[in-house]
């Protein structure tokens, strides 16, 4: 995960305790709701400068650190017209 992912996820988290966040973080029991999963999305979205696509709006993207991280990371490779064939291929 890169790490202005983490430290973008970092204010939503209100019960982190200053843990490392890791892929498979829970980000609901760290505190995450769906009015702040709204918020982070923008804040993501900011960040990496991409759109998450809608099909990507949903619990299973928001469950864990690793998911969403997922869901940014194709937005960002579907940006650069990165594909699973090149990533391959190099």
């Amino acid at each position: 995960m890169d790490p202005r992912f983490t430290d973008a996820l970092v204010p939503f988290l209100k019960f982190l305790d200053g843990n490392e966040i890791e892929p498979d973080a829970p980000l609901r029991t760290y505190g995450l709701d769906s009015m702040q999963a709204i918020e982070l999305l923008f804040a993501l979205e900011d960040a990496f400068e991409v759109t998450l696509p809608d099909d990507a709006m949903n619990d299973t993207t928001f469950a864990t650190a690793g998911s969403l991280w997922a869901a940014v990371s194709a937005a960002i490779d579907a940006q650069n017209g990165v594909t699973d064939a090149s990533r391959a291929a190099a």
